[in-house]
């Protein structure tokens, strides 16, 4: 039951078991969020440890959360194991930058298409499109890497590396829905003032993609980044390997040198925070669209 109690013959104050129900679930709340944020930092923490062991302590697995030593061999093991690391990591930098840009510029042209245009064929080639993105990728890869290697010869060479992602489907319809969103009358008045079609997409619907484009980009960057399986099969000679494959370079048949793995997945993970924190506000922009309306 509630108390009722009157502050200087006030207005009454109405205290409800209710409430200490309501904190008690607040407290339970931000302690489950708590745990969780833990279990998703640790293995970051647990990363940037190992990174700093000696790499023939990591190799004896004598691992530890909290740093008994602080050394940057594992760093200097990383850089002299191969001479090749270097190349890693400008293939990586290179295949994800390309492919990333390619996805930012074919994927917002199809996307403005789908949504402003029209033409014939336009909602078949669409839904085409959208049966075929339920295609598990694990069924095209066989295929596609018979494509690559016997039939156009472009095993071991970047061409093997990008042309396949060039363009996502996920991607296209990512920026259709987007740009539906964007007004159609700003087109109209673009057209109005004699405005091309190329003119449009670059004057009026890419600076108003912007959030779109900040979250397509990351998670395509991030994508092709750590991707590994791909890499792994269309590559041969150490000089094309990217860092993901690379880093598995590092695992022998007695032993796995933890420690300068880690020094790689450190370094490996660089570019991915510079580019998140550089397009932060766009990124959380594109996230929130359609959050809020009024």
């Amino acid at each position: 039951m509630s108390e009722i109690k009157l502050q200087d013959g006030k207005v009454p104050v109405i205290i409800e078991k209710k409430n200490k129900c309501f904190y008690i679930k607040r407290i339970v709340t931000y302690a489950i969020l708590i745990v969780w944020c833990i279990l998703t930092i640790l293995p970051l923490y647990f990363m940037v440890i190992t990174s700093f062991t000696d790499p023939s302590t990591s190799a004896s697995l004598q691992f530890s959360l909290i740093p008994t030593e602080f050394t940057l061999n594992s760093y200097k093991y990383f850089f002299t194991f191969n001479k090749n690391v270097l190349r890693w990591l400008f293939n990586s930098l290179l295949v994800s930058g390309i492919i990333t840009l390619s996805n930012l510029l074919f994927a917002s042209m199809a996307g403005y298409a789908f949504s402003k245009l029209r033409f014939p064929g336009k909602n078949t080639i669409f839904w085409t499109l959208m049966c075929v993105i339920m295609i598990p990728g694990q069924v095209t890869l066989i295929p596609l890497y018979i494509l690559i290697k016997n039939i156009f010869n472009m095993a071991d060479s970047y061409f093997a590396l990008i042309i396949p992602s060039l363009v996502s489907i996920y991607n296209i319809f990512l920026m259709k829905q987007y740009m539906t969103s964007i007004p159609t009358t700003l087109i109209d008045a673009a057209r109005i003032d004699a405005c091309s079609e190329f003119g449009i997409y670059r004057k009026v619907i890419l600076p108003l993609a912007k959030p779109g484009l900040a979250v397509m980009g990351i998670f395509t960057f991030v994508a092709h980044w750590n991707d590994f399986f791909w890499p792994l099969l269309v590559t041969e000679s150490s000089t094309m390997r990217t860092i993901q494959v690379g880093l598995g370079s590092f695992r022998f048949v007695d032993s796995t040198m933890y420690g300068p793995m880690m020094a790689g997945s450190v370094i490996a993970s660089i570019p991915m925070f510079i580019l998140f924190f550089s397009l932060q506000k766009y990124f959380l922009q594109g996230i929130t669209i359609g959050a809020i309306k009024g």
